[in-house]
C-alpha cells in the first residue's frame, strides 16, 4: 500500500509500480492521497510506503534520512532544539535541522527581487521602445510633410492628420509587442526544452504585453502626430 503527494496523484493512477535497486519489482495500491504541502513541496511528488515495505521490497535504508515534523507554531523553536538529539542521540552534531518556513520566506524574498528586477528591465526597455517609436514619427513627419501639406490643402482637417500619424505609432508599437512577446515564448520554450523542464506561458501574458506596447506606442506618437496636425498647408508644401 502507498500514499500519493498530490502532484504525485496527478500524474498516477490507483496502483503505482514500484522498482527497487536490484529487486523485484512490485504493484502498490493506493490507499491515500495527501494534500498540497506548500511548505515542504517535495512531498507532492513523493510517494509514501512503510518502513518495512521500503526495507524488504525497495533496498531502502533502515534509517531514514530525513524526518519530518509537524508541530502548532508557537513551538516550533522548542522542537527544533531537540530535535537533533532526539533523531540521533548520540550524535547530535550530524543532523541539520531546518525550517520549511525559512525556506518558504527566502523562496519569497528571491522571487520578490526578481520580479522586480524583471520589472524594472522591462521599463526600460518600454522606454527605449517609446523613445525610439517617438523618434521614427518624428522622422516619418518630417519627411512626409509634403503628403500633409497636400491633404491639408484637399480639404483635411487637423484631426484627421493626428489619427493617420496615431495609427502608424499604433501599429508599430502593436507590431513590436508581438515581435517581442513572440521571441518571449520561443526563449522560454527552448530554455525549458534545453533544460528538460515543464514549460507554460499565460496567455494573458502576452496579451498584457501587446496591450501595454500598444499604449506606449500610442504615447510616444501623440506629440509627433500634434506637430504634424498644426502644419499649415502652405508652410508644409513649401519646405518638402
Amino acid at each position: 500500500m502507498a500514499v500519493l503527494g498530490d502532484g504525485a496523484a496527478r500524474r498516477l493512477g490507483v496502483k503505482v509500480w514500484l522498482a527497487g535497486d536490484g529487486l523485484p519489482e512490485a504493484w502498490y495500491g493506493v490507499i491515500g492521497i495527501l494534500r498540497a504541502n506548500e511548505l515542504v513541496p517535495e512531498i507532492d511528488d513523493s510517494v509514501l510506503v512503510g518502513g518495512p515495505q521500503a526495507i524488504a521490497e525497495l533496498g531502502g535504508a533502515r534509517a531514514p534520512s530525513t524526518v519530518y515534523l509537524r508541530t502548532h507554531p508557537e513551538r516550533v523553536r522548542e522542537v527544533q532544539e531537540v530535535a537533533a538529539a532526539t533523531a540521533d542521540p548520540a550524535e547530535p552534531s550530524v543532523v541539520a535541522v531546518s525550517r520549511p518556513s525559512d525556506l518558504l520566506r527566502a523562496r519569497s524574498e528571491t522571487d520578490t527581487v526578481l520580479t522586480g528586477l524583471v520589472l524594472s528591465l522591462a521599463s526600460v526597455a518600454l522606454l527605449v521602445g517609446g523613445v525610439g517609436i517617438a523618434n521614427t514619427m518624428v522622422v516619418g513627419v518630417m519627411e512626409g510633410r509634403g503628403k500633409v501639406g497636400l491633404r491639408r490643402a484637399l480639404g483635411a482637417r487637423r484631426g484627421q492628420i493626428t489619427l493617420q500619424f496615431l495609427v502608424e505609432a499604433v501599429l508599430l508599437g502593436l507590431f513590436g509587442g508581438l515581435a517581442g512577446a513572440a521571441l518571449g515564448v520561443v526563449a522560454v520554450y527552448g530554455y525549458a526544452a534545453v533544460q528538460q523542464w515543464p514549460a507554460t506561458v499565460p496567455l494573458a501574458w502576452v496579451v498584457a504585453g501587446s496591450a501595454v506596447s500598444v499604449l506606449v506606442g500610442m504615447v510616444a506618437g501623440l506629440h509627433p502626430a500634434l506637430r504634424a496636425a498644426r502644419m499649415s498647408p502652405t508652410g508644409a508644401l513649401r519646405s518638402a
